[in-house]
């Protein structure tokens, strides 16, 4: 208890010593800068070169080799920042990831009355994840340039969350410094707590069909084209492709990249097909995976040549994240709901169809609770970041940071 109360004594000092303003020039810095999964060097060096500005010592700041040990091989690993405690009280870490979707690699923010969006049309805003990023980073100079009293903290940049929260997957935890408390800061409103998500799997389909000159001897050929052709037609027909409700459960599923041929006249023998399937129920999310493997082996077995030759399918898959859920009790959740509460707001909880570096950090034993930092309409060219929630979600950050 006296812990506890020496935490909140020292949060209620707690003012933020980066203005409104100098947040959203950082925040619109950090948007320009390109930064798609694996290419991240850039983004960090300018955390990096801000947090050297605010006096905070390199000792303190250190990179991991997760890039070296994700699919991707990337340009650098996830940034930690690691600080003891100026006050007694449990570890606490602030995350956030820092990679953005490739439509956002060209962004121009700029400001438009009470958002910022994305001056080039064919371009997405890339607000998520750098709002978040901009929130960790202002509450880290907070803490330092206001020399505000605070429990021990870590501050987390991961990498390569788009593509399967590689970073978060990866990280070196021995470097994390054990945190008891952990808040994710992703997309959508700073007072809704993301307290579950779902489990994603990926698979990759390799079709093996038979080439033959499509005008003098189509039938020879087995088209690979035609295998996945029906396969997804089969899963749109049976319910098993986009938003799946079956037997009490639900789940999703996308056929969301298809490779394949090189000419008209060459009946097309390999095609690679990227898939995924997602349920809170990993029981559930099986049964899609095997109807996806189904109804491919189905298509295979139907399309066949004169020689009643028939083609094949390899399938390669992996889980991304397992889904989790966290209690209203759970400290992280309680913690983050007082620091909403005490900017006056009402907190709310959700779960979430999407993953977030949470599904990891929670499996790690890192129990994290996920808020948003104002993005909207992410992964489009629509996105916007609500100023006023993006401010608001730096309030929130740094009650946390300082134990309020």
């Amino acid at each position: 208890m006296a812990a506890m109360s020496t935490v909140k004594k020292a949060a209620a000092k707690s003012k933020p010593a980066v203005s409104d303003p100098e947040a959203l020039a950082m925040v619109l810095e950090l948007m320009a800068i390109p930064g798609r999964p694996g290419e991240e060097a850039a983004v960090m060096k300018y955390i990096c070169a801000q947090l050297r500005t605010a006096g905070v010592p390199a000792s303190a700041f250190s990179f991991d080799d997760a890039h070296k040990r994700t699919p991707l091989k990337g340009q650098v690993g996830n940034l930690i920042l690691k600080l003891p405690g100026t006050v007694r009280g449990q570890r606490r870490m602030l995350s956030a990831h820092v990679d953005t979707v490739p439509i956002c690699v060209g962004s121009r923010p700029v400001r438009r009355g009470k958002y910022v969006v994305s001056a080039d049309k064919n371009t997405g805003l890339g607000a998520d994840d750098r709002a978040g990023a901009a929130v960790l980073l202002a509450a880290a100079i907070d803490i330092f340039r206001g020399k505000l009293p605070h429990p021990p903290l870590t501050f987390l940049w991961t990498i390569e969350e788009e593509v399967g929260l590689f970073g978060a997957r990866y990280v070196r935890l021995a470097k994390l410094g054990k945190p008891k408390l952990a808040f994710n800061f992703d997309g959508g409103s700073p007072v809704i707590l993301k307290v579950g998500a779902t489990g994603g799997y990926r698979m990759t389909i390799e079709i093996e069909g038979l080439a033959s000159h499509a005008g003098n001897r189509p039938e020879e050929g087995v088209s690979a084209i035609a295998i996945a052709s029906l396969a997804i037609a089969d899963l749109v027909q049976n319910g098993w492709h986009g938003l799946i409700k079956k037997d009490g459960e639900a789940g999703t599923s996308n056929v969301g990249v298809i490779q394949g041929g090189e000419a008209t006249n060459v009946v097309t023998n390999h095609v690679r097909i990227r898939a995924e399937a997602r349920s809170h129920n990993p029981k559930f999310r099986q049964r899609i995976v095997d109807e996806i493997e189904a109804a491919f082996r189905r298509a295979a077995a139907e399309v066949h040549n004169t020689a009643n030759k028939c083609g094949s399918v390899d399938f390669e898959g992996r889980l991304d994240y397992e889904s989790f859920r966290l209690t209203p009790e759970e400290p992280c959740v309680a913690a983050a709901a007082a620091a909403i509460a005490a900017e006056g707001a009402k907190p709310d909880y959700a779960v979430t169809n999407g993953g977030v570096d949470g599904n990891w950090l929670t499996a790690h034993g890192i129990p994290t609770v996920t808020l948003g930092c104002g993005q909207r309409n992410i992964h489009t060219v629509d996105e916007q970041l609500d100023i006023a929630e993006f401010q608001q979600a730096r309030r929130i950050a740094l009650r946390l940071a300082t134990g309020g």
